[in-house]
């Protein structure tokens, strides 16, 4: 078994455990890989990163702060009837950064749950904060949430989280949040070095309802000293037990 680093979860009374974002969605799409990752600590097999859309993100995050520093509203935001600027506040920069994040010590479980967030906006009526995720593709198709994928699904879940997050900080949250959706457009005759975006803001009204209780069922599963059953719908369960009985066929 590979050696036990810090994050590595086992039991201990008072001692507490660290959950980002992305692992509360890890164990929503399979609690075996979940448990495998988070007791065993044999890492997921992971993706290619996107450099081209941590880029664009990076340069959202300037050009909404241009308009931060100078409390006006971004142009984008025009688009709705609502009175909404960039939010300035201390921590904002550690809210953003995806190694700390928002977080909260969840005292009955003693998870520490976190979550980076791309932006965050205020309501001047209601002097709510507006949670906002940056998203980029390039794509011909409409750009929705509805559209029935399942990490768009995602994108929605990670809203709801962030949303949580900041209320258990103790500020008061909108339900509503907006995604700065940017297309990368294919229509161009040329490339001349040079992206050409369209930009999209779609508004989604959330609802962390369900991410306390999914806190508790983490702990329980933690704490179990079995791995759960295979996960039939899980692409990685799956491969697995592929490659595990064809192996035992031709042992056999």
């Amino acid at each position: 078994m590979a050696k036990r680093k810090n994050n590595t979860y086992k039991y201990e009374k008072g001692k507490t455990f660290k959950i980002s974002r992305s692992g509360i969605d890890s164990f929503i799409k399979c609690p075996r890989c979940f448990y495998i990752n988070k007791v065993l600590n044999i890492k997921d097999i992971g993706g290619p990163g996107f450099s081209l859309n941590s880029a664009v993100d990076e340069l959202l995050k300037k050009e909404f702060d241009q308009y931060r520093i100078i409390h006006k509203p971004h142009p984008i935001t025009k688009k709705v009837n609502k009175n909404i600027i960039p939010y300035q506040h201390e921590d904002l920069e550690l809210w953003r950064n995806n190694f700390k994040g928002v977080s909260y010590h969840h005292m009955e479980t003693d998870l520490i749950i976190s979550g980076a967030i791309d932006d965050v906006w205020l309501d001047t009526d209601t002097s709510q904060l507006i949670v906002v995720e940056y998203k980029s593709t390039s794509t011909s198709k409409e750009i929705s949430l509805d559209d029935g994928t399942e990490w768009k699904e995602a994108y929605k879940r990670q809203i709801d989280i962030y949303q949580w997050l900041l209320r258990k900080n103790n500020f008061e949250v909108s339900d509503t949040s907006y995604f700065v959706y940017v297309n990368g457009l294919k229509s161009p005759d040329v490339f001349n070095n040079t992206l050409q975006f369209e930009t999209f803001l779609l508004e989604y009204t959330g609802s962390d309802e369900w991410v306390e209780s999914v806190v508790y069922e983490m702990k329980s599963l933690l704490d179990k000293e079995s791995i759960p059953e295979t996960n039939q719908n899980c692409e990685t369960c799956s491969y697995v037990q592929s490659v595990t009985e064809e192996e035992n066929n031709e042992a056999n």
